[in-house]
């Protein structure tokens, strides 16, 4: 399996071999590409999932630090966390391949804590709205979750 995420057409699609499996609606970064420790960009080229997080969990459980809260989102808890990057459902940790680009130093995506990760199903996905992250609906990122393996190459390019 092999994923290749378009910055520019918002998609995630999944790979085996040469044929495409199945394609999703993302949302990458609204301070749009880059490695920069503190850019809250989205890194650019090849990765790979070094951890899945999640397992099992329902849909909608809320994520903080990598760690199940025990709350399940609503609007309303969106209403009175305002500010909270929601994370929900499943967790992919990418980490970069490529010394310099992506990996070590100032722009190590996996020390970033990029993820591919559940969102609010109101989300608009198909245009740029995260932290950095690469966001998807609930059922889709279960959906891919299930598909692939810790040690997944993911290529990640405008």
């Amino acid at each position: 399996m092999h994923i290749i995420t378009s910055i520019k057409n918002q998609t995630l699609a999944l790979y085996e071999e040469h044929n495409r499996i199945k394609e999703y609606s993302i949302a990458t970064a609204k301070n749009g590409v880059g490695e920069l420790f503190g850019s809250e960009c989205t890194p650019r080229g090849k990765h790979i999932i070094r951890a899945k997080i999640g397992d099992n969990a329902v849909a909608n459980s809320v994520f903080i630090g990598r760690r199940e809260t025990g709350e399940f989102f609503t609007e309303s808890l969106r209403e009175q966390f305002p500010k909270r990057d929601w994370i929900l459902t499943r967790i992919l940790w990418l980490s970069g391949l490529e010394v310099g680009r992506n990996r070590l130093g100032n722009v190590d995506t996996m020390r970033r804590y990029i993820y591919i990760h559940g969102c609010p199903d109101t989300d608009v996905m198909g245009i740029p709205s995260s932290h950095g992250c690469i966001k998807m609906h609930n059922n889709d990122v279960i959906d891919l979750y299930d598909k692939i393996d810790v040690g997944c190459l993911i290529t990640i390019q405008e």
